[in-house]
Order: C-alpha cells, then sequence, then structure tokens
C-alpha cells in the first residue's frame, strides 16, 4: 500500500518474498530465489594473540570449514543465491538435508535445534538502512561445533561491525578467549539489540501519528495505523520465539555451551524479554490508535450532525412562520382572515419576529452547551453548592 505524503515519516520493514520447495516437494528440495545475491565468504582465525579475516573463494569453502587445532574459526557465508555452495557447505559440516533446506529456504520461524555434535539456531535479523526509516529484515542461520562457528545471511550488510571490531581490537573482555560458544553469543546479542531502534522508529511514529489523529483524522492516517500495526506482528513472529531459543542456550544442560558463556545467554534471554514487552507495548500502543482513530472520526462526525441539527431546529419555527403567512386567505371578507397583512410594518414585524426567534433559539443553545464552549457559571448545575455555616 502507497501512502499519500504524510507529516511524518513511517518506518517500513522492507523483506523480500522468497518462494519455497512446491508442495509435496522430497524432504531436503533446495531452490533459491533469483533474487539473493551469490554467497560471499569471509574466514574468521582469532586466539588471544591475534586476529586475521580473508575473503575465501567458493572452492575454498570445504576448506575454510574445518576447525583450526588452535583458534576459533568463524565463517561468514553472506548470501544464499548459489544451491550448489550451500549444498557442498552442508556436506562439509554434516549436517542434515532438512538442516540446510531450512538455511536455503529463508522463512523458517526462530528455533534450536541441538544434534549430537552441532547447534543450529535461526533468528530474524533487522537493521536499519542509510536513510534511518526503513528496516531491513532476514534470517540469519548459525552452526556451532567446536571450535567453529558458521553464519549464513540471506545478503551482505549486518549488524555484526561492533563484533568484528572487538574481535579486532582484542581489548579485554572474552570475545577471544572464550571461543566461538562466545562468540555465538555475541552475535546473537548484537541482532537482539538492533531491535531496539527498530521499535524505537515506531514509537516516535506513533507519537507523532497520535497527535495528527487528534487534530485531523483522515484516512490516509487510518491506512498508517493499518500499515503500522501489520509491520508490528511481523516483529512480533520474529522476537517472540527468539524468548525459547536463548532460554534454552542459558540452560547448564545444552551441549557446546559452557558453563562460562551461560550467564551471557540468560542475559541475552532477559533483553529478548524487554524486547518481547516493548513489542506488545507497541502493538497496544497501535490498537489503542486505532481505537482513537475511530472515536475521533465519530466525534468529527457528531459535531457535523450538531450543526446541522441546530440548522434545522432554528429554521423550523422560521418555516411554520413563513408557511402560516403564506396562506392565499382574503381580508376582504372578514376582518379576522390574517389581519397582519392589512398592518402598515407587517412585513417589518415578522422579520422581527423571526430574528427574536432565532436570536433566543442561540441563546437557549449557547447556555445548554450545545452551541460552543458553555461559560463556567451560566447555569446552576455548574455554581457550586453553598456551605453550611459552622
Amino acid at each position: 500500500m502507497k501512502l499519500p505524503s504524510l507529516p511524518f515519516r513511517m518506518p517500513s520493514i522492507r523483506r523480500k518474498r522468497i518462494a519455497g520447495p512446491a508442495p509435496g516437494s522430497r524432504p531436503g528440495t533446495l531452490v533459491v530465489h533469483q533474487d539473493l545475491p551469490p554467497p560471499v565468504i569471509w574466514r574468521h582465525l582469532y586466539d588471544k594473540d591475534g586476529y586475521e579475516t580473508e575473503q575465501i573463494p567458493s572452492n575454498g569453502l570445504a576448506a575454510a570449514l574445518q576447525p583450526h587445532p588452535d583458534k576459533s574459526v568463524w565463517v561468514d557465508i553472506q548470501g544464499l543465491g548459489d544451491s550448489d555452495l550451500l549444498s557442498r557447505a552442508g556436506e562439509a559440516l554434516k549436517l542434515s538435508l532438512l538442516t540446510v533446506e531450512d538455511i536455503a529456504h529463508v522463512r523458517q520461524r526462530p528455533k534450536l535445534e541441538e544434534f549430537e555434535d552441532h547447534l543450529f539456531v535461526v533468528m530474524r535479523a533487522v537493521h536499519l538502512l542509510d536513510d534511518g526509516n526503513t528496516i531491513e529484515s532476514e534470517q540469519l542461520s548459525l552452526v556451532l561445533r567446536q571450535g567453529l562457528l558458521v553464519t549464513f545471511q540471506e545478503r551482505p550488510g549486518d549488524n555484526f561491525e561492533p563484533v568484528r571490531r572487538r574481535l579486532k581490537e582484542g581489548k579485554g573482555g572474552l570475545i577471544r578467549t572464550a571461543g566461538a560458544g562466545y562468540l555465538a553469543y555475541a552475535l546473537l546479542d548484537a541482532n537482539i539489540d538492533a531491535y531496539f531502534p527498530a521499535l524505537d522508529l515506531y514509537e516516535n511514529s506513533m507519537e507523532s501519528l497520535d497527535e495528527e489523529v487528534r487534530h485531523n483524522p483522515t484516512w490516509d492516517k487510518s491506512a498508517a495505523i493499518h500499515l503500522m500495526r501489520r509491520e508490528l506482528r511481523q516483529l512480533r513472529r520474529a522476537v517472540w520465539p527468539l524468548r525459547d531459543v536463548t532460554g534454552a542456550l542459558g540452560r547448564s544442560d545444552v551441549m557446546l555451551i559452557s558453563k562460562k558463556i551461560q550467564p551471557f545467554f540468560r542475559d541475552c534471554h532477559d533483553h529478548v524479554i524487554q524486547a518481547i514487552e516493548f513489542v506488545e507495548g507497541a502493538r497496544e500502543r497501535a490498537a489503542d490508535l486505532a481505537d482513537l482513530y475511530t472515536t475521533m472520526v465519530g466525534e468529527k462526525a457528531n459535531q457535523v450532525m450538531k450543526v446541522l441539527t441546530i440548522i434545522a431546529t432554528i429554521f423550523i419555527p422560521l418555516t411554520f412562520l413563513c408557511g402560516l403567512y403564506g396562506m392565499n386567505f382574503d381580508t376582504a371578507i372578514s376582518p379576522y382572515n390574517m389581519p397582519e397583512l392589512k398592518w402598515r410594518f407587517g412585513y417589518l414585524s415578522l422579520w422581527g419576529v423571526m430574528l427574536l426567534v432565532v436570536s433566543g433559539m442561540l441563546l437557549v443553545f449557547r447556555r445548554k452547551g450545545w452551541l460552543g464552549q458553555r461559560s463556567p457559571g451560566t447555569d446552576r448545575r455548574d455554581r457550586p453548592a453553598p456551605q453550611s455555616p459552622q
């Protein structure tokens, strides 16, 4: 839906419609959409003494996915536009066909799957584009093995630059010394933290939209509210399942997550809960805006109907007077046949009576508060009750 120009900018989530395999296809069937870019592979090696990174050609993927005996390895695959490369990555990592299918078909619900020698995590990642008002949503998949972390992104562009900078600088902290498990936490936490700027955009837009709806509840405001509620539903689907994922990673019985790292995942779980509360609050606020819009439109219609009713009410006695003196009685036959027609100032008298009736009705309407605002104290009901003497 394309909205007309609004006095403020509405945030929007940009996501591509990716078709999956045809219904009834064999499990593990890979269908790569043509809009997805070809993979760009980066390999990061680090330990407490150093950090190095290099771009890997596609024919060197199998070697890049092998754990290093002394260092932790992070292989970042940016782009899922090559089904052959994904198949080879699955073979090198010894992933099941269903896991590779979940990586390729980017419509998965966030989840955690635990296998004998690796963990598989899927989540929705969001990040702001350069215009500061467009939110890009994509699927992020992680495969964690002993000493090896592999990330699969739909396209280049992510929230991981602060993590890469920490790896490069290596100043304190556990980023270089706690292994691939801690790096998985850092990447998950970076993506979860990215939800809050996106939610702030909606919060600011709802503040502006609230003022606009109160002052001018036009149809484009209604369209903006419905668009915002739809976008917030998308964020809710992305955030809510992460509660179970981070909660499971913070438990003491999850393989490949040491007790030293588990408190960090529990902190990550707390951030997810905060994001969920933020999303639920934003959805309630958007629902309140929809109710406010309905109320303001109804109030606006009531005001119009009130004005029309007052006008019609004023003209009822005037119509009666005009109809009365518009009757065709012959005053020559009887002196009682509307003698006012023979008055010298009958016409002016009729106008005077009609103006007096209109003025009196307007005064009564105003005193009752039906026309404009009634001044305090003009009605006995507005006056304070007399105080009894002590």
